[in-house]
């Protein structure tokens, strides 16, 4: 199965900007689950996304690249 943006991003394959594509893909095409699950984020990532910003989304997925 291919990965999904969280897990390129964790491991260096593609820039967080790709962001942008992955979320226009989903909008163009009928996947059934949330644009969450769809990217691979979890609850406190997808609230930080949607509540805060997208940097505050990248430093928490920066966090865990450290965390590797």
């Amino acid at each position: 199965m291919e990965k999904n943006f969280k897990e390129k991003y964790l491991d260096g394959e593609i820039e967080f900007e790709a962001i942008d594509d992955y979320s226009y893909e989903w909008g163009m095409g009928n996947d059934e689950r949330t644009l969450a699950q769809y990217l691979g984020l979890n609850a406190e990532e997808e609230d930080a996304w949607v509540s805060v910003s997208e940097d505050a989304l990248r430093e928490l997925l920066d966090a865990q690249c450290k965390g590797k």
